[in-house]
């Protein structure tokens, strides 16, 4: 019976300690990384991450571009 009480507090004990290091020493997470699509924009040919693209949209469907001035020129070009 007493080996049985000692066996359960040492797998509580062990699971406190893993739970802990999962966490990390000190409380602090590393943040997962996030990995943003690269899009071309079509009138300078440059790429940029698709969270921060210009975007616009027109009859042929939605286009990414580097900044609004390569929108604006996209939009007099068609």
């Amino acid at each position: 019976m007493r080996l049985a009480l000692i066996l359960v507090w040492a797998l509580v004990a062990l699971g406190i300690i893993y739970l802990w290091m999962r966490r990390g020493v000190g409380g602090s997470r590393v943040p997962a990384v996030r990995y943003d699509e690269l899009v071309k924009d079509p009138v300078c040919n440059t790429y940029v991450s698709r969270s921060r693209a210009v975007k616009r949209t027109d009859a042929t469907g939605l286009h990414y571009f580097c900044s609004s001035e390569c929108a604006r020129r996209y939009a007099s070009l068609g």
